[in-house]
């Protein structure tokens, strides 16, 4: 009895139901999608877009190149994050990034960079990280007011490279870090900083204006969150007005 049931639920009454139920468009039958890979058309969309910002992006990874890179590539023009790490490059000059409007990107580390032209970077309008790790750069050169990250840790930059002010108009900056450097003081910082790592440098003293504030006592650094200057020459314990605004100590091993 079991079976003749079953035989007519499913040779007379689940056609039936699966037919009228498409009729009232309750159900809809479709063939499953194939994955498929769709690639924009840069030569066409280009032209149609006037926003850099709203371009399509590339990642392009040239690392470890062989037989060795000693220089940018030429790069697309739609290119947003550019990773050249360890290779030969020994100079940045004006012209290599100076189409590329949509880059956010730029990782130059373990090269052998010691000169970059002065704007090489400052037209770079949506440039938010610029890492230059582990290269010769004795000085800075402009930096694009949009920078979120900025780290030049493992170089020979000098205070007299680094213009006072070189980070003071970066109003975006929270990460920035110079650690293993050859500096003798801190430059001026801006308000937005959350981590600032200075360690392994020159510098022998700091100022109630290096962080803080010195002629006020109620102004505390709220983004602030970490500052490294172990590895310096600096006696913190000779300067205790110098960290007051700061809500944690610098960490690191001092003496």
């Amino acid at each position: 009895m079991m079976q003749l049931r079953t035989l007519f639920f499913t040779s007379i009454l689940l056609p039936w139901i699966l037919s009228t139920a498409a009729k009232d468009k309750y159900m809809e039958v479709r063939r499953p999608k194939k994955d498929t890979a769709n690639f924009p058309d840069y030569d066409t969309v280009q032209d149609s877009v006037t926003d850099p910002a709203a371009a399509p992006k590339a990642v392009v990874y040239c690392e470890e190149v062989f037989p060795e890179m000693s220089a940018v590539p030429a790069l697309p023009k739609e290119t947003a994050h550019l990773y050249a790490r360890f290779n030969k490059i020994t100079k940045i000059r004006n012209q290599d990034f100076a189409d590329i409007a949509t880059i956010k990107t730029i990782d130059l580390t373990g090269n052998l960079i010691t000169e970059i032209d002065d704007g090489a970077f400052s037209k770079l309008l949506l440039l938010e990280e610029l890492i230059l790790v582990e290269n010769k750069l004795t000085k800075l050169p402009m930096l694009p007011a949009k920078l979120t990250l900025f780290n030049a840790n493992f170089n020979q930059l000098k205070t007299k490279g680094v213009k006072a002010t070189a980070f003071k108009k970066l109003t975006g900056l929270a990460y920035l870090y110079l650690g293993n450097n050859e500096l003798t003081a801190v430059p001026q910082l801006p308000e937005s900083l959350q981590v600032v790592h200075l360690h392994n440098n020159k510098i022998s003293t700091v100022t109630d204006e290096t962080f803080c504030r010195g002629n006020s006592s109620y102004y505390i650094r709220t983004n602030m969150d970490e500052v490294r200057l172990d590895g310096n020459p600096v006696v913190l314990s000779e300067h205790p007005d110098s960290f007051i605004c700061l809500q944690a100590l610098p960490i690191g091993w001092y003496h």
